[in-house]
């Protein structure tokens, strides 16, 4: 008997193949990542093309093949329209799709992961966005993204001694996870200097509430600073997942 599977799913890459089949790479809300078989979807007559998309939530139905799942039913949730009609807003949910393709490899359920790309997708496809923002939607999903994956850093206490942070000497260690003071950054050459309104702006961010971070003033020095310790961040644990696979 054959089984049918249904779930909602996060579209983020897609794939041609032969002729008229296209491969589907989703989040899904019950299963985790999963690569799924658009068959002969490119065909204009296909009953599937009309449900699924790249950047939208579909509610998609599938089979388990041989060697590949196999799309069955697709019927659009959400569109997101405003992410496809804007190139900026597109090239950020591109860049969450490139994040999500390096570091979610299996199939394993994670409402964390769904929900904020739930909350992200919904937030970039407001029209009243500040163009202004949309670099800081992204960094806002990576943070909260590495925070459900197990990898929330600390920025309350020193991350290596435990003791109170001085605010005028504050450093980022990868491999401690977080904030150091400045005493345990001589141990610690990798350590990166921060400023602190970085670590007050990444405990707004951890605190999953758009509004009030989209309510920020961001001056062009501190942009600079804040996306150099995030991409700093994720390159090294991007390694880290590379060494694990």
């Amino acid at each position: 008997m054959t089984l049918y599977y249904r779930t909602k799913a996060f579209v983020f890459k897609k794939e041609d193949r032969s002729e008229a089949d296209r491969i589907f790479s989703a989040f899904t809300q019950d299963f985790g990542r999963i690569d799924i078989l658009g068959k002969a979807i490119r065909k204009i007559h296909s009953k599937l093309r009309g449900g699924i998309e790249l950047f939208t939530l579909s509610d998609i139905t599938f089979i388990q093949g041989k060697n590949i799942k196999k799309l069955t039913d697709a019927n659009f949730v959400e569109k997101f329209g405003s992410i496809a009609q804007i190139p900026e807003k597109f090239e950020i949910a591109a860049a969450i799709a490139r994040t999500i393709d390096c570091f979610i490899r299996g199939e394993e359920k994670d409402e964390g992961i769904f929900d904020i790309l739930h909350q992200v997708f919904s937030i970039l496809n407001k029209d009243t966005l500040d163009t202004k923002l949309y670099w800081l939607v992204y960094y806002y999903f990576m943070w909260n993204f590495f925070s459900v994956l197990g990898h929330r850093p600390e920025l309350s206490v020193c991350a290596v001694c435990r003791q109170k942070l001085n605010p005028y000497h504050l450093y980022f260690s990868n491999r401690e996870g977080g904030v150091i003071c400045k005493n345990c950054s001589l141990r610690n050459q990798e350590a990166l200097k921060i400023k602190s309104d970085t670590v007050k702006i990444l405990r707004l961010i951890l605190q999953k509430d758009w509004d009030i971070v989209a309510r920020l003033k961001i001056e062009a020095s501190f942009k600079k600073s804040f996306t150099e310790v995030s991409n700093y961040y994720s390159q090294y644990l991007l390694l880290t997942y590379s060494k694990q696979q």
